[in-house]
């Protein structure tokens, strides 16, 4: 049986800050469907819910070392939906308020990285991948090749390295290189982990992995080109044969409109064979949630983002006020982020008091209402290297409408009504008055009842559940093992 140890920095149910913890909630469950012995080792953070601290068996405790120093590691066990998982103990490291973002992150990172490997002997568990994930765990990598020479129990072992988002890449002063990473400064000078004079972890990973891959197929091309490349572009062209693109799933009994445990009432509920009737009902309850005029034949235009800028947000903010002005339609945001744009959709929604509802804050109960509520979904990102919204729109019926970017461009497909193939819109150019007329080209579909309930069920029955990605990494996997 194939064996693959996952490491990532987060994963739902037990943490989540991102995309990424999604990921790795859900891969390995479907990787465990297709036959693999998956393990998963995260961080045991002191803000993992109390019922699964409760559930976790202690293995083992000892003192392990990160460069000079001397630091416990505490190894606790717990196996959900079928998958193991391991946690790195250490309550200096991850007993704190927030999860990034600290002054000693390198030295935090490093000691899950080395830990993560010090769990093979432990359980006397030899996968044949190890399959890494961001900057977070990308020194695995490179702890498996230098820390290990002569032992045959590691260096047999494969590595796989994931790219969620190539922007964030973990770059450090140069000085962590002996003092926090224990590493020879040969390593640096040769170009390993150099990075403009710094340290840059996820440049370590690239240059060290057995393949590389990243989140979707048009993402795996665009991380090749200057403007997406985030500085690594070279290196990337150069590793352009082990670097591949598969594209994210979606947990789609997580996300399932037809058991939604959010939709609270059962009229609520719907699948494909009623998604245009129940859809008014969900976008009727949260028009009075929200305060919104109750009109159900009104189309209502979402958008469930954080408020930074590469999410397209320039774009929105230059045309809706003016699509407001001129179109019969509501708009509904949820999120947070920068101050400016947290303020401006706080704006809007007083400059259109009968049309839009700003929700500066996040919830899973409010967004999952709002995927069951909405007609059209708005996702206008300078770059996308999956994207989940467009995912989970799509299950709930919600059309996209999307730039045509990394992994938009491999799930969102045109729709075209002269065949009633398609399950969305694109367009292709960052221009916000490109953005407005597909907006519109959706919101005249819209009006067209037969049309556009087409456009619903083809969206709700468009597969991106984990299966299909499972497969293609289960190959991956075994084309590295042979």
């Amino acid at each position: 049986m194939l064996k693959v140890l996952y490491v990532a920095s987060e994963a739902v149910p037990f943490v989540k800050t991102g995309g990424l913890a999604d990921v790795a909630g859900s891969l390995p469950k479907a990787l465990k469907k297709q036959g693999v012995d998956v393990r998963v080792v995260m961080p045991k953070y002191g803000k993992i819910a109390q019922e699964y601290l409760d559930k976790m068996e202690h293995i083992y405790d000892g003192d392990f070392t990160v460069s000079w120093r001397t630091k416990f590691l505490g190894i606790d066990k717990l196996e959900l939906d079928g998958v193991t998982f391991y946690f790195i103990d250490n309550q200096e490291y991850f007993y704190r308020d927030g999860f990034y973002g600290y002054g000693d992150d390198a030295e935090r990172f490093a000691f899950f990285s080395r830990a993560a490997l010090e769990i093979l002997p432990q359980e006397d568990f030899w996968p044949d991948v190890i399959h890494t994930n961001d900057w977070h765990t990308a020194l695995v990598n490179i702890y498996l090749r230098l820390d290990h020479i002569g032992d045959a129990r590691y260096e047999k072992i494969r590595t796989v390295f994931t790219i969620h988002n190539l922007k964030y890449q973990g770059v450090f002063p140069k000085d962590v290189m002996e003092d926090v990473l224990g590493l020879d400064w040969q390593y640096f000078t040769n170009g390993d982990l150099e990075y403009y004079d710094a340290v840059n972890f996820m440049k370590g990973a690239i240059v060290y992995a057995d393949n590389i891959t990243t989140v979707s197929r048009t993402y795996a091309q665009e991380i090749q080109y200057a403007y997406f490349g985030e500085g690594l572009d070279g290196l990337l062209r150069k590793r352009a044969g082990d670097l591949h693109g598969i594209v994210n799933g979606l947990d789609t009994e997580l996300y399932n409109p037809a058991t939604d445990p959010y939709l609270t009432d059962p009229y609520l509920k719907y699948d494909s064979t009623n998604v245009a009737e129940r859809k008014i009902d969900n976008k009727a309850a949260l028009q009075r949630q929200l305060g919104l005029p109750v009109e159900r034949q009104t189309p209502l235009v979402a958008m469930v983002t954080r408020l930074v800028e590469p999410k397209g947000l320039d774009l929105v903010v230059r045309i809706l006020d003016e699509l407001l002005e001129h179109e019969d339609m509501q708009f509904v945001l949820l999120g947070v982020g920068d101050r400016i744009y947290e303020d401006w959709f706080r704006e809007l929604a007083w400059r259109h008091p009968t049309k839009v509802s700003s929700n500066i804050y996040f919830s899973d109960e409010m967004a999952q209402r709002i995927y069951a509520a909405a007609s059209i979904f708005l996702m206008p990102s300078a770059y996308e290297p999956c994207g989940l919204g467009q995912l989970i729109a799509m299950r709930y019926g919600t059309i996209p409408v999307a730039r045509a970017t990394g992994g938009l461009v491999d799930t969102v497909i045109p729709y075209d009504k002269a065949t009633q193939q398609g399950n969305g819109y694109l367009f292709a150019d960052y221009n916000a008055h490109d953005m407005m007329y597909t907006i519109k080209k959706a919101l005249t579909l819209f009006r067209d009842f037969n049309s556009w309930k087409l456009l619903m069920q083809n969206a709700m029955n468009t597969d991106y559940s984990w299966a299909r990605s499972a497969k293609e990494y289960k190959a991956l996997y075994e084309r590295l093992v042979g």
